[in-house]
């Protein structure tokens, strides 16, 4: 699983921070930073949440 996220679509909410905080984290420069590209399958579900409650739909998951 890759996670991909549009820079120029987030709107650093921090939704997906608050679903899969091992995979998002916002920065003390008030951007979102990907900490992981390709989690393990485990966080699969966490990431999936983050995704689909992203209100601009700037999360994806690549298989």
């Amino acid at each position: 699983m890759r996670v991909v996220v549009d820079p120029d679509t987030c709107a650093v909410t921090g939704g997906c921070v608050f679903h899969a905080p091992e995979v998002f984290r916002l920065g003390d420069d008030g951007m979102l930073h990907l900490l992981r590209e390709f989690p393990d399958e485990s966080l699969r579900a966490a990431v999936q949440k983050a995704a689909d409650y992203c209100p601009t739909g700037a999360i994806s998951i690549e298989d």
